[in-house]
């Protein structure tokens, strides 16, 4: 399912619906995400190992790259489809937690790299939500964000105009087994059978993250308040044409009978019961990373 901000004051979102709705709901721009609980993982992640840095004896101190000064005529980054030209993330597959949150304070300018050339602007919020992206890699001074409205793709940004926030929450959606899991600092707390996109609008594969709420404006959705995601069908042209422009979510639905299926529009669905209990601990800006399947555990001794 894909979700679409347009004006909002309150997170009016539009979403993807899933195959077998009426054409008329899609038109209508039924929004949803969904979710099922169901038990604990057998195989967690390697989550909430963070990677540890190198030390050294008598550390370097870096030169932190000058950041050249950006165009005003730059494109500022909303809910539609993000500008071009900017790096693929080395690391979408990796479930490796990211656990620190920037938000810009301020309208603040996108570089391709440390240095780089400035490409877009960032603002504070998109469409009228608070914006917080996580962290994927500090480098001289210089911080690369995962881009909303982007899929797979990093902006870097200079030292100032932002803070940052922990972010002790990572969602992990694997397509084979069609599961969600929800992990606390590392540890799974809670997992849900989901039902994902259907073939030729697969849920995309990569990290991204919570860009925002939004209230549901279809009964479909259970009642119950959708998660828009940072991220965008892979291929816009395969969604029906109510929903382009529409980003991934997470949402419920009005039934069960779907969970584990490949039916959706490319959204992430699941219970109304599951939905709720991560809109109730999930803060925006979460990472979530989808991949096909996570690696077993090594066999116990």
């Amino acid at each position: 399912m894909f979700v679409r901000f347009d004006r909002m004051d309150r997170w009016q979102v539009r979403v993807l619906a899933v195959v077998g709705v009426p054409l008329l709901l899609l038109a209508a721009g039924a929004t949803g995400w969904a979710l099922t609980p169901e038990t604990a993982p057998t195989a967690p992640p390697p989550a909430g190992a963070t990677r540890a840095a190198p030390t050294s004896a008598a550390p370097t101190p870096q030169r932190v790259p000058v950041a050249a000064p950006a165009p005003d005529d730059l494109p500022v980054v909303d809910y539609g489809p993000a500008p071009t030209g900017f790096p693929a993330d080395p690391d979408a597959l990796d479930p490796t937690p990211l656990t620190e949150g920037l938000h810009p304070t301020r309208r603040i300018a996108a570089y391709t790299a440390p240095g780089g050339r400035p490409l877009a602007f960032l603002d504070p919020t998109i469409s009228g939500v608070e914006l917080t992206m996580p962290v994927a890699e500090r480098r001289a001074g210089w911080a690369a964000v995962l881009l909303p409205s982007a899929n797979r793709t990093l902006a870097w940004l200079p030292p100032g105009g932002h803070t940052t926030v922990a972010l002790p929450d990572q969602i992990v959606v694997e397509r084979r087994p069609h599961r969600l899991t929800w992990y606390r600092a590392g540890r799974a707390m809670r997992t849900w059978q989901v039902s994902l996109g259907q073939r030729g609008q697969e849920t995309p594969l990569g990290r991204t993250f919570v860009l925002g709420r939004t209230p549901p404006p279809e009964g479909v959705y259970g009642g119950v308040d959708i998660y828009a995601l940072g991220s965008v069908p892979d291929d816009p042209d395969a969604v029906p044409t109510g929903l382009r422009g529409a980003h991934i979510g997470i949402h419920s639905w009005y039934h069960d009978g779907e969970l584990g299926r490949k039916t959706t529009n490319g959204c992430i669905r699941l219970t109304k019961s599951g939905q709720r209990e991560l809109l109730a601990e999930v803060r925006p800006g979460t990472e979530v990373v989808v991949v096909d399947e996570l690696p077993a555990p090594p066999p116990t001794a």
